[in-house]
């Protein structure tokens, strides 16, 4: 027991003492009159005009905000038209622009995501029985070319299950949903045909450079990072 009745060991006895090395200081940190002296003096001179203009550019935001907002009203008037107009830009004719088939890529995707890693009905990377599986020249191409990979999926789908997404008589894509894939490949054929004019009018290298390589990498990064997402290293 030290002085005044107050233990100074730890541990029943044992000499063992508080570490009082000394904490480093923190900074100080500055007061406000401080930091006000480093700010230039002017800038605590008000100025009713440029007080007036924020309060009128406020205003003339406002203004333009309620006049957009206005318009976009009216025309929900004819939101039956313009619903399925973006659905077709967005889908139908952008995706055919990087050279997906829009539509029969979307419902193999689809299943894809409702049975994902199931081993019987997923679409692809789904995991296989170690037994059945021997890696397939599909698999070997994706890996080794992920850019090709991603086309010779289009056409021969993910070893052992097949499909062909530019086939409309798949039974994925038959009856149901004709309609939306016959739509999406005619647009594939237009888009084609337009690569054929460019082709023609500025030779096919033309094309390769400003479009298909362009292409080819991002089916790449798309098939690479499909697979980290669905696979275990």
């Amino acid at each position: 027991m030290g002085k005044g009745g107050h233990n100074t060991s730890i541990g029943g006895g044992h000499d063992q003492h508080l570490d009082t090395t000394t904490l480093p200081t923190q900074h100080r940190l500055p007061t406000l009159s401080e930091i006000k002296v480093k700010i230039p003096a002017h800038c605590f001179r008000p100025t009713v005009f440029q007080s007036m203009s924020y309060v009128i550019k406020d205003i003339i935001y406002v203004a333009i905000t309620y006049f957009f907002m206005y318009q976009i009203e009216k025309l929900f008037k004819y939101g039956y038209l313009f619903f399925p107009i973006y659905w077709c830009v967005q889908g139908t004719i952008l995706h055919t622009w990087i050279l997906a088939p829009y539509y029969t890529w979307k419902l193999t995707h689809n299943k894809h995501h409702k049975n994902t890693n199931n081993i019987d009905k997923d679409e692809v990377f789904y995991p296989q029985r170690g037994i059945e599986h021997q890696p397939s020249f599909t698999d070997d191409l994706l890996f080794w070319f992920p850019g090709i990979g991603w086309f010779h999926y289009l056409f021969f789908g993910y070893t052992p299950r097949t499909i062909n997404h530019f086939n409309p008589f798949e039974p994925l894509f038959y009856n149901k949903h004709s309609f939306g894939v016959c739509l999406s490949l005619s647009t594939y054929l237009g888009m084609c045909y337009l690569m054929y004019l460019y082709a023609s009018s500025f030779g096919f290298i033309s094309l390769l450079v400003y479009h298909l390589i362009p292409v080819f990498i991002f089916a790449s990064y798309m098939v690479i990072i499909t697979m980290l997402h669905h696979t275990e290293m």
